[in-house]
């Protein structure tokens, strides 16, 4: 059901999290605190929301490993000075590092538009696309985008898929490519309503957490379809990994008493370096390959998804309604403005490894107009 959890998985999703909790630490301490990965040469990396926490070290550690890595973000002074500190960093006998700063502003689909057409105009291959920024409002009011969508849909799911999908031809050229998803285990407390979206139909009330949760799960709805539609032969796969639950500054504005429940529970949370480890496995293991691979073969409904100790792990239940899940990935090209002769192409792109781009320019341009609120 759309509209809401029943007793059960609302049990199951706080059991869940705070087992997730409690106990990270012990599932994750064979774990090095910081992951060795291969030697990333004449690999291209894509990554959003590398300013700071987890996605801050996933790109400063695929740098260091020697890929070519494009921090796509709204603020380029501040990453351009973390790219800068970062040269500064190492010594100087290892060589510089290949990093690039391009503007990405997800609150915005016209900048994602942008961003992907001056990034396919290279014609350059793409290894691997991490969309790692999002954003978790915490006791915020409701806000939404200028696309007049709510932030925390739009930043953690629309704006992404939007994106995911304008890079298929790019990432068909650095075939064998992956997409890693950075999710949450808060999408077991998810509910996505795809004619509800913005959360302002009275069929709900509005709260950053459920917003968020929504967000998260919808994104793995999304990644499902998508591993589903991507042929077998197309060598890109859709991976989505908790990281776990890491220390953030989400608090900052809350009660006093509220960011001292958080520091307790801060205790048994993970540091950003430790939470960076599992979207670094995802993103360079083979193993993660080979299972995505056999989930395909199997038919499985669901992308691969990771947890935190670097080891796949099941889903909510309901993040396994496929049903569900295809009725939002068609509201989603609704609302991003793709026709569905639009994402075919994309598709084929992927499928047939094209060297150049045969699209329609307004694929890249096309205005949209979205209204969640007839």
């Amino acid at each position: 059901m759309a509209g809401s959890l029943g007793w059960m998985d609302w049990a199951s999703a706080w059991i869940h999290i705070t087992t997730e909790t409690l106990l990270q630490r012990i599932y994750t301490c064979h774990l090095p605190q910081r992951l060795p990965i291969p030697l990333l040469n004449d690999f291209t990396c894509i990554i959003t929301g590398a300013t700071s926490g987890i996605g801050l070290e996933t790109a400063k550690q695929l740098a260091e490993a020697g890929a070519h890595v494009v921090l796509a973000c709204r603020n380029t002074a501040a990453a351009q000075a973390l790219v800068h500190e970062w040269q500064n960093q190492r010594d100087h006998l290892s060589g510089p590092i290949d990093v690039e700063v391009m503007e990405l502003n997800l609150l915005s689909l016209s900048s994602v538009r942008a961003f992907a057409a001056a990034w396919e105009a290279r014609l350059e291959p793409l290894h691997l696309l991490i969309n790692n920024a999002g954003i978790f409002s915490m006791s915020s009011p409701q806000k939404f985008s200028q696309d007049e969508i709510e932030e925390h849909m739009q930043v953690n799911h629309i704006a992404p898929a939007l994106l995911t999908l304008l890079l298929l031809p790019s990432l068909s050229r650095g075939a064998p490519s992956r997409v890693v998803n950075v999710n949450s285990d808060m999408q077991w407390f998810g509910v996505v309503d795809p004619d509800d979206l913005n959360l302002n139909r009275g069929t709900r009330k509005y709260t950053s957490t459920a917003a968020y949760s929504a967000s998260k799960l919808a994104q793995i709805y999304f990644s499902s379809v998508l591993e589903c539609k991507l042929p077998s032969h197309s060598g890109i796969h859709v991976i989505c990994v908790n990281p776990g639950i890491v220390k953030t500054n989400v608090t900052r504005t809350l009660p006093k008493i509220v960011q001292a429940i958080y520091d307790f529970f801060g205790f048994f949370s993970l540091s950003s370096l430790e939470g960076a480890r599992s979207v670094l496995f995802c993103a360079t293991d083979p193993q993660v390959v080979e299972y995505a691979a056999a989930l395909r073969a199997e038919g499985w409904p669901v992308c691969p998804y990771y947890s935190s100790d670097c080891k796949p792990t099941a889903t909510s239940r309901h993040a396994q309604n496929i049903s569900l899940a295809f009725k939002l990935w068609e509201k989603t090209k609704e609302i991003i403005g793709l026709s569905d002769e639009d994402v075919d192409k994309l598709l084929e792109a992927a499928n047939t490894a094209i060297a150049a781009p045969y699209f329609k320019e307004d694929i890249f341009s096309e205005p949209y107009d979205y209204d969640d609120e007839e």
